[in-house]
Order: C-alpha cells, then structure tokens, then sequence
C-alpha cells in the first residue's frame, strides 16, 4: 500500500499527524494495522474516551474564560465529563474495556473524573495570561532539510493557546496521568515540539524564536491535584522534528513495519494481531 493510501488526503495534499508519527516511532506494526488495514481495535484503554472526556470538561472551562463570560460553574464541568465518558464509552459498545487501578469501572472512572476536575476548578489559575484560543486546529507544510517543501502538511489541535504578561504566546497540553511529569520527559516530548512547528509556521513566533510550552497534568490520585511543567522548543528543535517526521513518512512509503516491545504493549489495541504477525 503506497503512503497516500496510507495517510489522509485533502485536495491535493497528504496530511500527517503528530498521533500518526507517535504510532510508528513506537510501533510501526500498530501503525500499519491501525492506520493502513484499519482494523477494528480488539480492546480500548479506559485512558482514551477519559482523557478525551477530560478534555470536553476542560474546554468548556477555557471557552468561557476566552469569551469573557464568568467561569463556567464547577458542576457544568462535571455533567460535560460524565456525558462526554458515557457517550465515549457507548461509541466502543460491544469491544472490551481495558480498565485501570485507578479507573476500576464506569463508576470509578466517573468518581475519579470528576475528583480530578474539582481540584482542576479549584487550582487553574490564569492571572497574567489571556486565552487567546482553545481547540486550535492548524497546518503547516513539512520541508525537507535542504528548505524545499514535500507533499505533506503537518496538522495538529492546539489544547489552549495563551498569551503572557509579555505578548508572548504560550502553548499548554492538558494531560491526565498517574505518574508525576520528569522535567526530561516535558523537554523531549515530540507532540509539543509539532505544536511549537504548526505556531511557528502560522506566524504566531517569529520564525528563529523559542516557543513557550507548558503541560498542565491532572494526576490521577485520591487527593488529585493539577501540576504545571514548563519547557520550550528552540527554532532547532523544529528543524529536527520535521527530519523525524520526514523519516517516518519515508518508513511508510518504503512499507516498513514491524512490531517494537515497549512498555505501551499492555494497552495495545491489537496485541492480538501482533501475536500472530
């Protein structure tokens, strides 16, 4: 199967997303399965309809604050999560749910949810920040080392893009997890490094500035509690995201794929596939 089977198409251009170019770094067999034969998951984690139903909750939260309405009530919030979560839930009806310690059931990942986005309402704090948006798409075209550009765009969803007390902009990743964020793991995070691309290329930095990077983590604990780790992405670390991305692109026009054992098999969706490979 050639790459633009494999890859989204728009008019006349492929796109490619961070979550496609995450999948194949981690596991280009995952990637082929998912992305080229576009089979039907054997399981789902709880973690992805939660964090996407975290994320409903959160947005609701920063629009209001971006359209200058009051902060939208704490039990809007929750009512936005736990419908969010069902729907996420009915959309997988009928294909097992993998569940965690801290999200034993539908009852306790709701339970949780919603402990999470209270500590989230009581501790967000945006003074000396505006909201200049929330949800942003963008897109930018991928070029190649030499400066010419390739048939692809890059597109990505901006969580919240602020601006500081210094005009500058301010790029933040909402996160849910168990296990705090190591400093390493913020500066080394590639998904940031293309959000810091697609702001870069849409003008929102100037083209050799740093960007501003922030990821907001929501721990999931019995006293949850909301932890900001800062970090940034030079004009460099762009340029090497883009050579990246260009080798998977290459990876997947070549028709490479093969499993990599790696601590995200026990949520695999198709670990079953991978057995039999």
């Amino acid at each position: 199967m050639s790459r633009s089977q494999a890859l989204t198409r728009f008019s006349q251009d492929l796109y490619v997303s961070h979550n496609q170019i995450f999948t194949y770094l981690n596991c280009s067999l995952k990637y082929k399965i998912h992305y080229v034969e576009k089979r039907k998951p054997e399981r789902i984690s709880i973690t992805l309809p939660f964090g996407k139903a975290m994320h409903a909750a959160e947005e609701l939260f920063y629009r209001s604050m971006k359209n200058g309405r009051n902060k939208e009530p704490l039990q809007a919030l929750l009512e936005k999560f736990e419908d969010a979560l069902c729907k996420g839930l009915e959309k997988f009806h009928g294909t097992p749910i993998v569940w965690k310690k801290t999200t034993p059931d539908k009852a306790g990942a709701i339970a949780m949810g919603k402990s999470m986005l209270t500590a989230f309402y009581e501790s967000v704090d945006l003074s000396g920040y505006a909201v200049v948006d929330v949800e942003l798409p963008l897109t930018a075209r991928l070029y190649t080392d030499d400066g010419l550009p390739t048939e692809f765009l890059l597109v990505g969803i901006i969580d919240l893009l602020l601006m500081d007390q210094h005009d500058e902009a301010v790029v933040v990743d909402n996160k849910t997890a168990a296990q705090p964020m190591a400093q390493k793991t913020a500066d080394n995070d590639n998904q940031m490094t293309s959000y810091a691309y697609l702001l870069a290329a849409n003008k929102y930095v100037f083209p050799t500035s740093p960007v501003k990077c922030r990821f907001d983590v929501l721990r999931k604990l019995k006293s949850p509690k909301l932890e900001i780790v800062h970090t940034a992405r030079t004009a460099q670390d762009r340029k090497r995201f883009a050579r990246i991305a260009n080798a998977v692109l290459a990876g997947i026009d070549a028709g490479i794929y093969m499993p990599q054992p790696n601590w995200m098999c026990s949520d695999c969706s198709y670990s079953d596939a991978c057995k039999v490979w």
